[in-house]
C-alpha cells in the first residue's frame, strides 16, 4: 500500500479506495467488498498499537462519518460489513478510562479484602469468646443441676418425714380425744358411785368398785391388770390422775368369790391405761389405742426407714420400674417397598434417647403414603443386599530385631544429634534436669522417636555385661547407651515435650474443647433435628416394615444411607423425598442445620482429637507434679507448676465438661461414647446437613 501510494501520487494511504468507495453509492457488491476489504486489512492484524494506528488511518480518510451516513442503509450484506467494523473499533480513550477505573477498582478490592480479613478475625474472636461464654454457663448449668439434685433428695426426705409426723399427730390427737372422753365417763361412774378411787401412802391409787347395796369389796378376787372389774371383784392400779378406766384383757381368770379381805394393788407401769368398765356398767368405752399402752414407740421414722407394707407407713415404690415399650404393629402397604438398611436400635436400648420422645407413627397420619409408595416401589428383585461392613485385617508388622542399632535407625539418629550441636553427656544432663533452654522442644520431639528399644537396652546391656571396650562402638552406639541409662527416660522426655508446647496445646485446645461443647448442646437441645428424625423414622418404618418389622429408633451411620436409597425412576432418593415433605409439611424445621451450632468446628481438623489431647494434657501435668513431688528442688518444674496452675485447672474443667457434655449427646442419639468418638459423631451430622442443602 506504501507502493500504491507513491505510483498514484496519494496524499495518504487507501485515499484512491475510499475515493472510490464514497462515489460508487449505486454499485453495492463493490461497496461490499471495499467495506469487507477494510475490515481485513484493519482487524486481522495481531498487534493492538498497529491495529489502532490502521484504523486511525481510515479515520483521517473520513470512513467514520460516511459509515454514520451509510448505517440506515437497506442492504443487509453492507450492514453487517458495517456492523462488525464498529464492533471491532477501539476506543483509546474509553479503554483508558477503563484501565483507571480497574485499577480503581483492583485498588477497593484490596482495601475491602483487607477489611474482611479484619472482620474475620474478629467474627474469629467473637465466636471463641461466644463459646466461652457457653462453655461457663453450661459450668454453671451443671453445678445448678447438682444443686437441685440434693435440694430434691432433701425436700423428697423432708415430706417423707413431714407426712409421718402429719400422721402421727392426727393419731396422737385422736388417741388425746378419745382419753378424754374415757376420763369424762369414769367421773360419771364416780359420781354415780359406781366405782371409788383411793389414794394409797405410797402414792399408788386403787379403783375399787363399790358392791351393791353396801360399800364392802368382796375379798379373795385380786384383780389382775387388764381384766374386766366386776361386782365381788377389786383392782389396785396405780394411776396418775386424771385416772383413766382399766382396760380389759381376753382371756382373763374369772373371780372366785371369798371372804371380804382388802386387795392389795397390784403395781404397773405408770402410764396411761385405758380400761374397758365392767360389763354391769352402763356405758362402754372404745379400745384403747395401741400407741397409749405403748407410748415409746412413738417417734419420728427416717424416710430411709420407710418399710412397703408396714401398718400406718407409706407403700415403697420401686425406682427400677420402667414404662413398657409399646409394641409396634407392622404396616401393610399396596405395593413392595425397598429395604432401608439402617442399623436398628434395640427396644431395650432406646430408654433415655431421643427416640423415646418422638411418636413416627403420629407422623405417617400426616404424610401422603400412597405417593410415597408409587415413587419408592420396587420392581422384581432378589433378596436385598447386607450392607454389613466387612472387617479389614491390618497388616501387623513385625518387630525389628537389632544386634546393636539398626542401620537406618543409627543413621537418621546420627543427622539428628549433628543438628544439636551437643556432646552426650550435655544432651543427658538436661533431660535429668528438664533444661529446655539446652534442649529446644524440636530436638526433644526429635529425640523422642529414638527412645531405646526392649530389644535395644537388651542388646546394650549385653555388650555392657560382656565387658567389650565401649571404644570400638559408634558414636550412635555409644550415646545410646548412656541415654538408655537416665532414670524415667520416657516420663522425662514427654514432660519436657510437654512443658514446652504447653502454651501452644493451651492456645489450641481450649477453642476446640469450647467447640465440643457448644455443638453437643445444640445437637442435644435441637427440637426441630428430633422432627427429622422423626419423620425419617417413620418413612423407614414404613419401608421395612411389612419384612423386617417396625424399629424403635436407629443408629446415626443410617443417614449416610438415606442418599442410597433411590426412587423407581432412579431419580430421587429418599433425602430427597424427606427435604421434599419438610418443605410441604413442616416448613417451621426446613432450617433445622440452623440450631446445630459449632458443629463443622467440632468436626474439623484436630478438633475432634480435642478430648483426647486434653486427657494427654492433665497426665503429663500429674506426671509433673509428681516428678517434682519427689524432686523438690528441681526449678523448671516449681516454675511451671506456679505459673500455670490456674491454666491447669480451668483446661481440666474444660476437658470434663466437654466430655460429660459429649456423652451426653452421643448417649442422647443411642449411641456409645466408648465405640463413637468425636471423629466419628460429628462428621455424621455435617455429612447429613451437607446432603439434605
Amino acid at each position: 500500500f506504501s507502493a500504491f501510494l507513491q505510483v498514484c501520487g496519494e496524499k495518504q494511504r487507501f485515499e484512491k479506495l475510499m475515493e472510490h468507495f464514497r462515489n460508487e453509492d449505486n454499485n453495492i457488491d463493490f461497496m461490499v467488498a471495499c467495506m469487507q476489504f477494510i475490515n481485513i486489512v484493519v482487524h486481522s492484524v495481531e498487534d493492538m498499537n498497529f491495529r489502532v494506528h490502521l484504523q486511525y488511518e481510515f479515520t483521517k480518510l473520513g470512513l467514520d462519518e460516511y459509515l454514520d451516513k451509510l448505517k440506515h442503509t437497506e442492504s443487509d450484506k453492507l450492514q453487517v460489513q458495517i456492523q462488525a467494523y464498529l464492533d471491532n473499533v477501539f476506543d483509546v480513550g474509553a479503554l483508558l478510562e477503563d484501565a483507571e477505573t480497574k485499577n480503581a477498582a483492583l485498588e477497593r478490592v484490596e482495601e475491602l479484602e483487607e477489611n474482611l480479613s479484619h472482620l474475620s478475625e474478629k467474627l474469629q474472636d467473637t465466636e471463641n469468646e461466644a463459646m466461652a461464654k457457653i462453655v461457663e454457663l453450661e459450668k454453671q448449668l451443671m453445678q445448678r443441676n447438682k444443686e437441685l439434685d440434693v435440694i430434691r433428695e432433701i425436700y423428697k426426705d423432708a415430706n417423707s418425714q413431714v407426712h409421718t409426723l402429719r400422721k402421727m399427730v392426727k393419731e396422737k390427737e385422736e388417741a388425746i380425744q378419745r382419753q378424754s372422753t374415757l376420763e369424762k365417763k369414769i367421773h360419771e361412774l364416780e359420781k354415780q358411785g359406781t366405782i371409788k378411787i383411793q389414794k394409797k401412802g405410797d402414792g399408788d391409787i386403787s379403783i375399787l368398785p363399790v358392791a351393791l347395796g353396801s360399800g364392802m369389796v368382796p375379798a379373795g378376787a385380786e384383780a389382775v391388770p387388764g381384766t374386766c372389774a366386776t361386782p365381788g371383784a377389786a383392782s389396785s392400779v396405780p394411776l396418775p390422775p386424771p385416772p383413766p378406766p382399766l382396760p380389759a384383757l381376753p382371756g382373763s381368770p374369772e373371780p372366785a368369790p371369798v371372804s371380804p379381805v382388802p386387795i392389795p394393788a397390784v403395781p404397773i407401769p405408770a402410764v396411761p391405761i385405758p380400761a374397758v368398765p365392767c360389763p354391769h356398767s352402763p356405758v362402754s368405752p372404745p379400745l384403747p389405742s395401741p400407741f397409749l399402752l405403748f407410748p415409746s414407740c412413738i417417734r419420728p421414722v427416717p424416710a430411709g426407714e420407710l418399710l412397703c407394707g408396714a401398718p400406718g407407713r407409706p407403700l415403697s415404690v420401686s425406682p427400677c420400674a420402667v414404662p413398657a415399650v409399646k409394641i409396634k404393629k407392622p404396616i401393610k402397604t399396596k405395593f413392595r417397598m425397598p429395604v432401608f438398611n439402617w442399623v436398628a436400635l434395640k427396644p431395650n436400648q432406646i430408654n433415655g434417647t431421643v427416640f423415646n420422645e418422638i411418636d413416627d407413627e403420629r407422623i405417617l397420619e400426616d404424610l401422603n403414603v400412597d405417593e410415597f409408595e408409587e415413587i419408592f416401589k420396587t420392581k422384581a428383585q432378589g433378596p436385598a443386599m447386607d450392607l454389613t461392613s466387612s472387617k479389614q485385617k491390618i497388616p501387623q508388622k513385625g518387630s525389628n530385631k537389632v544386634t546393636l542399632l539398626d542401620a537406618n535407625r543409627a543413621k537418621n539418629l546420627a543427622i539428628t544429634l549433628r543438628k544439636a550441636g551437643k556432646t552426650a553427656d550435655e544432651i543427658c544432663r538436661a533431660i535429668h534436669v528438664f533444661d529446655l533452654k539446652t534442649l529446644p522442644v524440636d530436638f526433644v520431639e526429635c529425640l523422642m522417636r529414638f527412645l531405646p528399644t526392649e530389644n535395644e537396652v537388651k542388646v546394650l546391656r549385653l555388650y555392657e555385661r560382656e565387658r567389650k571396650p565401649l571404644e570400638n562402638l559408634s558414636d550412635e552406639d555409644r550415646f545410646m547407651m548412656q541415654f538408655s541409662k537416665i532414670e524415667r527416660l520416657m516420663q522425662k522426655m514427654t514432660i519436657m515435650a510437654f512443658i514446652g508446647n504447653f502454651a501452644e496445646s493451651i492456645q489450641m485446645l481450649t477453642p476446640q474443647l469450647h467447640a465440643i461443647i457448644a455443638a453437643s448442646v445444640s445437637i442435644k437441645s435441637s427440637q426441630k433435628l428430633k422432627k427429622i428424625l422423626e419423620i425419617i423414622l417413620a418413612l423407614g418404618n414404613y419401608m421395612n416394615s411389612s419384612k423386617r418389622g417396625a424399629v424403635y429408633g436407629f443408629k446415626l451411620q443410617s443417614l449416610d444411607l438415606l442418599l442410597e436409597t433411590k426412587s423407581t425412576d432412579r431419580k430421587q432418593t429418599l433425602l430427597h423425598y424427606i427435604s421434599n415433605v419438610v418443605k410441604d409439611k413442616y416448613q417451621h424445621v426446613a432450617l433445622f442445620y440452623n440450631e446445630l451450632h459449632y458443629v463443622e468446628k467440632a468436626a474439623a481438623g484436630t478438633a475432634p482429637c480435642a478430648l483426647q489431647g486434653g486427657h494427654c494434657c492433665l497426665t503429663c501435668a500429674l506426671r509433673a507434679k509428681r516428678e517434682y513431688t519427689m524432686h523438690d528442688h528441681n526449678t523448671m518444674l516449681k516454675d511451671f507448676i506456679q505459673s500455670n496452675e490456674g491454666k491447669l485447672k480451668k483446661l481440666q474443667d474444660d476437658a470434663k465438661i466437654a466430655q460429660d457434655a459429649f456423652d451426653d449427646a452421643v448417649k442422647y442419639f443411642g449411641e456409645n461414647p466408648k465405640t463413637t468418638p468425636p471423629s466419628v459423631f460429628f462428621p455424621v451430622f455435617v455429612r447429613f446437613v451437607k446432603a439434605y442443602k
